[in-house]
Protein backbone atom coordinates (compact mmCIF):
# COMPACT_ATOMS: atom_id res chain seq x y z
CA UNK A 1 0.00 0.00 0.00
CA UNK A 2 0.92 3.62 -0.46
CA UNK A 3 0.87 5.04 3.07
CA UNK A 4 0.85 8.58 4.43
CA UNK A 5 1.35 9.32 8.12
CA UNK A 6 0.15 12.68 9.44
CA UNK A 7 1.82 13.79 12.69
CA UNK A 8 1.00 17.10 14.36
CA UNK A 9 4.59 18.44 14.75
CA UNK A 10 8.11 17.05 14.94
CA UNK A 11 10.03 19.19 17.41
CA UNK A 12 11.10 16.60 20.00
CA UNK A 13 11.00 12.94 20.97
CA UNK A 14 8.15 12.31 23.40
CA UNK A 15 5.46 9.63 23.63
CA UNK A 16 3.76 10.57 20.37
CA UNK A 17 7.03 10.40 18.47
CA UNK A 18 7.74 6.95 19.94
CA UNK A 19 4.47 5.81 18.43
CA UNK A 20 5.52 7.41 15.15
CA UNK A 21 8.79 5.45 15.24
CA UNK A 22 6.84 2.20 15.55
CA UNK A 23 4.60 3.23 12.65
CA UNK A 24 7.73 3.94 10.62
CA UNK A 25 8.91 0.39 11.30
CA UNK A 26 5.56 -1.08 10.23
CA UNK A 27 5.42 1.07 7.08
CA UNK A 28 9.03 1.67 5.99
CA UNK A 29 7.99 3.34 2.72
CA UNK A 30 5.44 5.70 4.24
CA UNK A 31 5.61 9.45 3.68
CA UNK A 32 5.27 11.67 6.75
CA UNK A 33 3.40 14.98 6.77
CA UNK A 34 3.71 17.43 9.66
CA UNK A 35 3.20 21.11 10.43
CA UNK A 36 6.69 21.83 11.78
CA UNK A 37 9.89 19.80 11.48
CA UNK A 38 13.12 20.26 13.45
CA UNK A 39 15.59 17.65 12.10
CA UNK A 40 17.96 18.19 15.03
CA UNK A 41 15.32 17.02 17.51
CA UNK A 42 14.08 13.88 15.75
CA UNK A 43 15.39 10.31 15.67
CA UNK A 44 17.10 8.73 12.69
CA UNK A 45 14.26 6.19 12.45
CA UNK A 46 11.84 8.98 11.60
CA UNK A 47 14.27 10.96 9.46
CA UNK A 48 14.81 7.98 7.16
CA UNK A 49 11.35 8.70 5.77
CA UNK A 50 10.30 11.41 3.37
CA UNK A 51 9.07 14.24 5.62
CA UNK A 52 6.90 16.96 4.11
CA UNK A 53 5.69 20.03 5.98
CA UNK A 54 2.71 22.34 5.71
CA UNK A 55 3.15 26.08 5.20
CA UNK A 56 3.30 26.47 9.01
CA UNK A 57 6.92 25.34 8.88
CA UNK A 58 7.87 28.42 6.87
CA UNK A 59 6.34 30.94 9.24
CA UNK A 60 8.62 33.00 11.54
CA UNK A 61 10.10 31.10 14.50
CA UNK A 62 7.83 28.15 13.78
CA UNK A 63 10.03 25.61 15.61
CA UNK A 64 9.68 27.55 18.83
CA UNK A 65 6.29 29.26 18.47
CA UNK A 66 4.40 26.57 16.56
CA UNK A 67 1.50 26.51 19.05
CA UNK A 68 0.87 30.19 18.32
CA UNK A 69 -0.02 29.17 14.77
CA UNK A 70 -2.73 26.75 15.93
CA UNK A 71 -5.57 28.76 14.28
CA UNK A 72 -3.91 28.27 10.87
CA UNK A 73 -3.36 24.53 11.20
CA UNK A 74 -6.83 23.42 10.04
CA UNK A 75 -6.33 25.28 6.76
CA UNK A 76 -2.82 23.85 6.43
CA UNK A 77 -4.03 20.27 6.88
CA UNK A 78 -6.75 20.66 4.27
CA UNK A 79 -4.18 21.76 1.69
CA UNK A 80 -2.25 18.47 1.88
CA UNK A 81 -2.73 16.46 -1.32
CA UNK A 82 -3.30 12.82 -0.36
CA UNK A 83 -4.59 11.60 -3.71
CA UNK A 84 -1.66 9.18 -4.15
CA UNK A 85 -2.28 7.16 -0.98
CA UNK A 86 -4.28 4.05 -0.15
CA UNK A 87 -3.89 4.37 3.63
CA UNK A 88 -3.73 7.53 5.73
CA UNK A 89 -2.74 7.27 9.40
CA UNK A 90 -3.17 10.40 11.47
CA UNK A 91 -1.29 10.65 14.76
CA UNK A 92 -3.57 12.95 16.72
CA UNK A 93 -2.87 15.06 19.77
CA UNK A 94 -2.49 18.42 18.08
CA UNK A 95 -4.31 19.00 14.78
CA UNK A 96 -3.58 16.03 12.49
CA UNK A 97 -6.77 14.13 11.69
CA UNK A 98 -8.32 17.03 9.74
CA UNK A 99 -6.73 16.04 6.43
CA UNK A 100 -8.95 15.16 3.47
CA UNK A 101 -8.05 11.70 2.11
CA UNK A 102 -9.18 10.81 -1.38
CA UNK A 103 -11.82 8.09 -1.57
CA UNK A 104 -11.43 5.11 -1.40
CA UNK A 105 -8.34 5.57 0.83
CA UNK A 106 -8.76 4.32 4.41
CA UNK A 107 -8.13 6.88 7.18
CA UNK A 108 -7.13 5.44 10.56
CA UNK A 109 -6.60 7.90 13.41
CA UNK A 110 -4.32 6.84 16.27
CA UNK A 111 -5.48 9.27 18.93
CA UNK A 112 -3.16 10.11 21.82
CA UNK A 113 -5.92 12.45 22.98
CA UNK A 114 -8.37 14.91 21.47
CA UNK A 115 -6.67 18.30 21.74
CA UNK A 116 -6.39 18.83 25.51
CA UNK A 117 -6.24 22.62 25.34
CA UNK A 118 -9.73 22.88 23.79
CA UNK A 119 -11.39 19.90 25.49
CA UNK A 120 -10.69 18.23 28.85
CA UNK A 121 -7.95 20.64 30.01
CA UNK A 122 -9.31 23.88 28.56
CA UNK A 123 -10.04 25.49 31.92
CA UNK A 124 -6.60 24.67 33.32
CA UNK A 125 -4.86 26.13 30.26
CA UNK A 126 -7.15 29.18 30.42
CA UNK A 127 -6.42 29.96 34.07
CA UNK A 128 -2.66 29.40 33.62
CA UNK A 129 -2.45 31.80 30.65
CA UNK A 130 -1.71 35.51 30.53
CA UNK A 131 -4.33 38.20 30.01
CA UNK A 132 -3.99 38.49 26.21
CA UNK A 133 -4.14 34.73 25.75
CA UNK A 134 -7.24 34.48 27.97
CA UNK A 135 -8.95 37.11 25.82
CA UNK A 136 -8.29 35.13 22.66
CA UNK A 137 -8.96 31.62 23.97
CA UNK A 138 -12.80 31.53 24.11
CA UNK A 139 -13.49 32.42 20.44
CA UNK A 140 -10.49 30.44 19.21
CA UNK A 141 -11.44 27.35 21.22
CA UNK A 142 -15.03 27.58 19.96
CA UNK A 143 -13.82 27.67 16.35
CA UNK A 144 -11.40 24.78 16.87
CA UNK A 145 -13.96 22.62 18.68
CA UNK A 146 -16.42 23.04 15.82
CA UNK A 147 -13.77 22.12 13.26
CA UNK A 148 -12.44 19.26 15.39
CA UNK A 149 -15.85 17.60 15.75
CA UNK A 150 -16.64 18.05 12.06
CA UNK A 151 -13.37 16.44 10.97
CA UNK A 152 -14.04 13.34 13.07
CA UNK A 153 -16.29 12.33 10.19
CA UNK A 154 -13.22 12.21 7.93
CA UNK A 155 -11.85 9.29 9.96
CA UNK A 156 -12.87 5.73 9.07
CA UNK A 157 -11.55 4.12 12.25
CA UNK A 158 -10.32 5.51 15.56
CA UNK A 159 -7.66 3.81 17.66
CA UNK A 160 -7.16 5.21 21.19
CA UNK A 161 -3.99 4.88 23.24
CA UNK A 162 -6.00 4.11 26.39
CA UNK A 163 -9.53 3.51 27.63
CA UNK A 164 -9.37 7.02 29.10
CA UNK A 165 -8.85 8.49 25.62
CA UNK A 166 -11.45 6.17 24.08
CA UNK A 167 -13.95 7.64 26.52
CA UNK A 168 -13.00 11.19 25.44
CA UNK A 169 -13.41 10.23 21.78
CA UNK A 170 -16.90 8.94 22.57
CA UNK A 171 -17.76 12.05 24.59
CA UNK A 172 -16.49 14.67 22.14
CA UNK A 173 -16.81 13.00 18.72
CA UNK A 174 -19.54 10.41 19.39
CA UNK A 175 -17.31 7.77 17.83
CA UNK A 176 -16.19 4.39 19.12
CA UNK A 177 -12.49 3.58 19.32
CA UNK A 178 -10.44 0.41 19.65
CA UNK A 179 -7.82 0.64 22.43
CA UNK A 180 -4.23 -0.23 21.49
CA UNK A 181 -1.76 0.93 24.10
CA UNK A 182 1.32 2.78 22.79
CA UNK A 183 4.70 1.06 22.48
CA UNK A 184 7.16 1.17 25.37
CA UNK A 185 10.76 0.07 24.83
CA UNK A 186 10.77 -2.06 27.98
CA UNK A 187 13.94 -3.88 26.92
CA UNK A 188 15.91 -0.67 27.57
CA UNK A 189 15.29 -1.01 31.32
CA UNK A 190 16.18 -3.66 33.86
CA UNK A 191 16.00 -4.08 37.64
CA UNK A 192 19.01 -4.10 39.96
CA UNK A 193 19.63 -6.23 43.08
CA UNK A 194 17.71 -5.06 46.13
CA UNK A 195 21.01 -4.11 47.76
CA UNK A 196 21.47 -1.43 45.06
CA UNK A 197 18.09 0.21 45.61
CA UNK A 198 18.50 3.63 47.23
CA UNK A 199 16.60 5.46 49.96
CA UNK A 200 14.94 8.04 47.70
CA UNK A 201 11.75 8.34 45.66
CA UNK A 202 11.66 9.57 42.06
CA UNK A 203 9.50 11.82 39.92
CA UNK A 204 10.08 11.97 36.15
CA UNK A 205 8.40 14.07 33.50
CA UNK A 206 7.81 17.49 32.02
CA UNK A 207 7.49 19.99 34.86
CA UNK A 208 4.20 21.62 33.93
CA UNK A 209 1.22 22.42 36.12
CA UNK A 210 -1.18 19.65 35.08
CA UNK A 211 1.39 16.98 35.99
CA UNK A 212 1.37 18.37 39.56
CA UNK A 213 5.11 18.20 40.37
CA UNK A 214 4.44 20.84 43.03
CA UNK A 215 2.31 18.33 44.92
CA UNK A 216 5.17 15.82 45.02
CA UNK A 217 7.70 18.42 46.21
CA UNK A 218 5.37 19.67 48.95
CA UNK A 219 4.66 16.12 50.16
CA UNK A 220 8.32 15.24 50.52
CA UNK A 221 9.10 18.59 52.12
CA UNK A 222 6.56 17.75 54.81
CA UNK A 223 7.59 14.10 55.20
CA UNK A 224 11.31 14.85 55.26
CA UNK A 225 11.92 11.95 52.87
CA UNK A 226 14.26 12.07 49.89
CA UNK A 227 12.84 12.86 46.45
CA UNK A 228 14.74 13.20 43.16
CA UNK A 229 12.99 15.09 40.34
CA UNK A 230 14.11 14.63 36.72
CA UNK A 231 12.70 16.75 33.92
CA UNK A 232 12.53 20.24 32.50
CA UNK A 233 9.70 22.64 31.89
CA UNK A 234 8.12 25.91 32.87
CA UNK A 235 7.98 25.02 36.60
CA UNK A 236 11.65 24.02 36.93
CA UNK A 237 12.82 27.26 38.59
CA UNK A 238 9.74 27.47 40.79
CA UNK A 239 10.25 23.92 42.08
CA UNK A 240 13.89 24.66 42.87
CA UNK A 241 12.75 27.62 44.97
CA UNK A 242 10.22 25.64 47.00
CA UNK A 243 12.25 22.41 47.33
CA UNK A 244 13.31 21.58 50.87
CA UNK A 245 16.64 20.01 51.89
CA UNK A 246 15.48 16.45 51.12
CA UNK A 247 14.30 17.26 47.58
CA UNK A 248 16.81 17.27 44.72
CA UNK A 249 15.73 18.87 41.43
CA UNK A 250 18.09 17.52 38.75
CA UNK A 251 16.35 19.07 35.76
CA UNK A 252 16.66 17.41 32.34
CA UNK A 253 19.04 14.45 32.32
CA UNK A 254 20.46 12.05 29.71
CA UNK A 255 18.90 8.64 29.32
CA UNK A 256 21.62 6.79 31.24
CA UNK A 257 21.01 8.94 34.33
CA UNK A 258 17.26 8.45 34.02
CA UNK A 259 17.65 4.69 33.69
CA UNK A 260 19.98 4.60 36.72
CA UNK A 261 17.45 6.37 38.93
CA UNK A 262 14.48 4.36 37.67
CA UNK A 263 16.13 1.13 38.84
CA UNK A 264 17.34 2.45 42.21
CA UNK A 265 14.43 4.49 43.54
CA UNK A 266 12.11 3.24 46.25
CA UNK A 267 9.15 4.05 44.02
CA UNK A 268 8.08 6.39 41.24
CA UNK A 269 5.78 9.27 42.23
CA UNK A 270 3.20 9.99 39.52
CA UNK A 271 0.86 12.74 40.76
CA UNK A 272 -0.69 13.90 37.46
CA UNK A 273 -3.46 12.60 35.24
CA UNK A 274 -2.10 11.36 31.90
CA UNK A 275 -3.75 10.07 28.76
CA UNK A 276 -1.64 6.90 29.02
CA UNK A 277 1.66 7.61 30.78
CA UNK A 278 4.79 5.85 29.56
CA UNK A 279 6.82 6.83 32.65
CA UNK A 280 5.08 4.39 35.05
CA UNK A 281 5.65 1.54 32.58
CA UNK A 282 9.34 2.42 32.31
CA UNK A 283 9.61 2.44 36.11
CA UNK A 284 7.91 -0.97 36.32
CA UNK A 285 10.20 -2.31 33.60
CA UNK A 286 13.01 -1.29 35.95
CA UNK A 287 11.43 -3.39 38.70
CA UNK A 288 10.14 -0.46 40.75
CA UNK A 289 6.58 0.18 41.99
CA UNK A 290 4.53 3.31 41.34
CA UNK A 291 2.57 5.67 43.59
CA UNK A 292 0.06 7.22 41.20
CA UNK A 293 -2.99 9.44 41.08
CA UNK A 294 -5.91 7.09 40.51
CA UNK A 295 -7.21 8.58 37.30
CA UNK A 296 -6.23 8.40 33.65
CA UNK A 297 -3.84 6.03 31.97
CA UNK A 298 -2.01 4.97 35.13
CA UNK A 299 -5.11 3.02 36.17
CA UNK A 300 -4.64 0.87 33.06
CA UNK A 301 -0.98 0.07 33.68
CA UNK A 302 -0.36 0.02 37.44
CA UNK A 303 -1.95 -2.86 39.38
CA UNK A 304 -3.04 -1.69 42.83
CA UNK A 305 -1.39 -3.67 45.63
CA UNK A 306 0.82 -5.57 43.19
CA UNK A 307 2.85 -3.04 41.21
CA UNK A 308 1.93 0.11 43.09
CA UNK A 309 -0.63 2.11 45.07
CA UNK A 310 -3.11 4.83 44.10
CA UNK A 311 -4.34 8.00 45.77
CA UNK A 312 -7.76 9.27 44.77
CA UNK A 313 -7.50 13.04 45.22
CA UNK A 314 -4.77 15.45 44.12
CA UNK A 315 -4.31 16.82 47.62
CA UNK A 316 -1.28 16.89 49.87
CA UNK A 317 -2.89 14.72 52.55
CA UNK A 318 -3.98 12.05 50.07
CA UNK A 319 -0.54 11.79 48.49
CA UNK A 320 1.17 11.61 51.89
CA UNK A 321 -1.24 8.87 53.01
CA UNK A 322 -0.41 6.88 49.85
CA UNK A 323 3.34 7.25 50.45
CA UNK A 324 2.95 6.05 54.04
CA UNK A 325 0.76 3.17 52.89
CA UNK A 326 3.42 2.23 50.34
CA UNK A 327 6.12 2.20 53.02
CA UNK A 328 4.12 -0.38 54.99
CA UNK A 329 3.79 -2.67 51.96
CA UNK A 330 6.02 -5.15 50.16
CA UNK A 331 6.32 -5.34 46.38
CA UNK A 332 7.93 -7.97 44.17
CA UNK A 333 10.11 -6.43 41.41
CA UNK A 334 9.28 -9.40 39.20
CA UNK A 335 5.59 -8.49 39.23
CA UNK A 336 6.42 -4.98 38.02
CA UNK A 337 8.66 -6.26 35.22
CA UNK A 338 6.05 -8.78 34.09
CA UNK A 339 3.34 -6.12 34.01
CA UNK A 340 5.51 -3.71 32.02
CA UNK A 341 6.23 -6.42 29.44
CA UNK A 342 2.56 -6.35 28.44
CA UNK A 343 3.17 -2.91 26.87
CA UNK A 344 6.35 -3.72 24.95
CA UNK A 345 6.87 -2.41 21.42
CA UNK A 346 6.25 -5.66 19.58
CA UNK A 347 2.80 -5.97 21.18
CA UNK A 348 1.83 -2.58 19.73
CA UNK A 349 3.19 -3.51 16.30
CA UNK A 350 1.29 -6.79 16.22
CA UNK A 351 -2.00 -5.27 17.34
CA UNK A 352 -1.86 -2.16 15.16
CA UNK A 353 -0.79 -4.11 12.07
CA UNK A 354 -3.61 -6.59 12.59
CA UNK A 355 -6.14 -3.79 13.08
CA UNK A 356 -5.11 -1.95 9.91
CA UNK A 357 -5.06 -5.24 8.02
CA UNK A 358 -8.70 -5.81 8.95
CA UNK A 359 -9.61 -2.21 8.11
CA UNK A 360 -7.98 -2.27 4.68
CA UNK A 361 -8.05 -5.95 3.78
CA UNK A 362 -4.32 -5.71 3.06
CA UNK A 363 -1.59 -7.58 4.96
CA UNK A 364 1.25 -5.39 6.25
CA UNK A 365 4.43 -5.43 4.18
CA UNK A 366 6.46 -5.88 7.36
CA UNK A 367 7.44 -9.54 7.58
CA UNK A 368 9.53 -9.49 10.76
CA UNK A 369 11.09 -7.14 13.24
CA UNK A 370 13.48 -8.10 16.02
CA UNK A 371 12.73 -6.13 19.19
CA UNK A 372 15.07 -8.03 21.51
CA UNK A 373 12.52 -10.15 23.32
CA UNK A 374 11.68 -12.14 20.19
CA UNK A 375 11.24 -11.77 16.45
CA UNK A 376 7.66 -11.06 15.41
CA UNK A 377 5.99 -12.17 12.23
CA UNK A 378 3.31 -10.01 10.64
CA UNK A 379 2.33 -12.18 7.70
Amino acid sequence: MRVAIIHYWLVGMRGGEKVLEALCDIYPSADIYTHVFDPTAISDTIKRHSIRTTFINGLPYSRRLYKRYLPLMPMALEQIDLSDYDLVISSESGPAKGVIPTSPAVHVCYCHSPMRYIWNMYNRYYHDSGLMTRMMMPPLAHYLRTWDVATANRVDDFVANSSTVAHRIKSYYRRDAVVIHPPVDTRAFRPVPSSDVGDYFLMVGELVSYKRPDLAVQAFNRLGLKLVVIGGGELLNHLRKIAGPTVTILGPQPFDVLKHHYARCQALIFPGEEDFGIVPVEAMASGRPVIAYGRGGATETVVAGKTGVFFNSQTLDCLIEAIERFRRSDFNPGDAVARAAEFRTEVFIEKFSAFVGRATGVVSDVTSLDYGARAISLR
